[in-house]
């Protein structure tokens, strides 16, 4: 407890310790003894100097009609957050008037970022707002840097009400790049339509937010930082937590440890070339792959975070990870992997360059669970896949007599399955895999899982993927990207499209493409049914 003398030498209790004058006495408690002792303190006190308490002031605004988020969060230019009046500011508070206030009023929070650029000053407003709308705690990654995979583990370790992520992903970062705003729920997983659209309806009609501009935290400080706020009776608590710890404690807790540095270690190791990309992935990989699997620490790359990811959009692809794809072609690593700014996608390539399809690559990692231990102690309940990955995955589900679920893009219907236990493995084409450890893709989970697969198999990446495709068959598909387009035009594009596919005649129809003759199974504007809840998604 803590005492302040109140108004007119009346007394005011509060919790945490004991303020006289201008210090806060942290660790007390008032009393005639302690353990037969006559004294005030039972043990040495804890001392920070503390002014009067913060005020929390109300700012007028204006509403935007275009923060609805979308499956990755709200992402814009870095601009428009930056240099756009209160756009940060009535986004921060239409996502925490979306918590329902008994909720919301001193709960737990978890945030972090991919430390692009911006990402520093908008984890200070999101801390000023958090305290003036009712939370009791922030727990924060040091420097701000979280992973979005390490935020989801951390909200369901300490069972937060969610957790806010400061990235646009792959998309590129500095001043003149991308920046974005997601909310992961108390799953662990992205936010549900439901939670969406509470946000953008509170968007569409904001005229105020709540913020105390000087409330002040130093994200370079592990430990506790209390705050004592106006009209709020207990402190407001920010917590810098170590950025790699708890994640690291989750995966040593699935995989063999032991096996995987057998590994990277030794007279015969496997030697690997990891690329960070200057995401937020460059602490995780040094202290996993490097300190505490053995892999030599110059099998590291680029693992500093940079504000604009060293001038290059940080996605994991054959287009973007030259660096990695040239390092690979020249033979001397037999394992190379690079992962995207917020660290839950990944790109996998064999030595000489050998690439794995992110479609193969969850079919593989599927094919063997069982050289993983969490899935030897726990099984596996069924496999899903968004309707635009290749049905890979589909033929060994079949194979192990498991279910297979086909869904939107967005990792929020993943989620889904796997609460219900319906699901143990998913994927997408766009390089993101995952398990139901958390509910996020995971690309440092993927890495360790495809390590695990090679030491227990003795083998390297092509000669895996080879015998899988001779045991499962191939599966190809093609993926296009398309930036910047005009919206009408894309709109009728894929009107027409649409029209295409609708017609009957085209599902019977053949292609041939030299010697082959290729028939249309099946085409269609995918519609998906949650086995869960029953929601439909259509039009996807």
């Amino acid at each position: 407890m803590s005492i302040r003398p109140g108004r007119e030498g009346a007394v005011e209790q509060l919790s945490g310790g004991l303020l006289l004058g201008s210090v806060r006495i942290e660790g007390c408690s008032l009393g005639l003894s302690c353990q037969g002792e006559n004294k005030l303190f039972p043990s040495p006190p804890q001392l920070r100097m503390e002014t009067s308490p913060i005020p929390v002031v109300t700012v007028q605004t204006a509403p935007f009609e275009d923060q609805r988020p979308g499956t990755n969060g709200l992402r814009r230019k870095t601009a428009v957050f930056e240099g756009k009046k209160n756009y940060l500011q009535n986004y921060i508070q239409s996502l925490l008037s979306s918590i329902d206030l008994r909720d919301r009023q001193g709960c737990t929070m978890v945030v972090g970022s991919d430390g692009r650029y911006f990402s520093r000053a908008a984890i200070e407003v999101i801390v000023q707002m958090a305290a003036a709308n009712g939370i009791g705690r922030l727990v924060i990654g040091l420097n701000g840097l979280l992973s979005t995979p390490a935020v989801s583990c951390i909200i369901r370790k300490i069972k937060a009400i969610g957790g806010i992520i400061l990235t646009a992903s792959h998309n590129p970062g500095g001043p003149g790049g991308d920046f974005g705003i997601k909310f992961n729920v108390a799953n662990g997983g992205p936010s549900t339509d439901t939670v969406m659209e509470r946000i953008s309806q509170v968007s569409r009609t904001l005229e105020e937010y709540a913020i105390c501009p000087d409330l002040r935290i130093d994200l370079s400080r592990l430990g506790r930082q209390d705050f004592d706020l106006e009209n709020k009776f207990k402190p407001f608590r920010v917590e810098i937590v170590d950025s790699v710890e708890v994640y690291l404690q989750l995966l040593r807790n699935i995989f063999d440890f032991s096996a995987i540095k057998g590994l990277l270690t030794g007279p015969d190791q496997l030697k690997i070339h990891i690329d960070a990309m200057n995401g937020v992935m460059g602490p995780y990989v040094r202290r996993i792959l490097c300190d505490e699997l053995g892999a030599p620490v110059n099998s590291a790359v680029n693992c500093v975070p940079l504000e604009d990811f060293g001038g290059r959009p940080p996605e994991p692809n054959l287009t973007y990870a030259t660096s990695l794809v040239d390092a690979m072609k020249g033979g001397e690593f037999g394992f190379g992997a690079a992962f995207d700014a917020d660290g839950d996608r990944y790109m996998i390539l064999g030595e000489n360059g050998f690439f794995v399809n992110p479609s193969d690559s969850i079919a593989i990692i599927a094919a063997n669970l069982s050289t993983i231990p969490y899935f030897r102690q726990h099984g596996a309940r069924g496999f899903a896949r968004s309707m635009a990955t290749s049905a890979a995955v589909d033929r060994v589900a079949k194979a192990m007599k498991l279910a297979l679920y086909e869904t939107p893009t967005g990792w929020r219907y993943f989620g889904n399955l796997m609460d219900s236990g319906r699901c143990s493995l998913c994927g997408e084409e766009s390089f993101g895999t995952g398990s139901d450890h958390i509910r996020e893709k995971d690309g440092l989970w993927s890495v360790l899982a495809w390590l695990s697969i090679m030491a227990a198999r003795k083998q390297g990446v092509e000669e895996i993927v080879r015998e899988h495709w001779a045991r499962f068959g191939r599966n190809y598909f093609c993926r296009f990207d398309y930036e910047g387009l005009d919206p009408r035009a894309a709109f009728y594009l894929m009107r027409d499209l649409e029209t295409v596919i609708s017609d009957k005649a085209f599902s019977t129809q053949k292609f041939a493409v030299g010697d082959n003759v290729y028939s249309v199974e099946r085409a269609e504007n995918f519609e998906y049914i949650d086995p869960v809840d029953g929601t439909v998604a259509r039009n996807q």
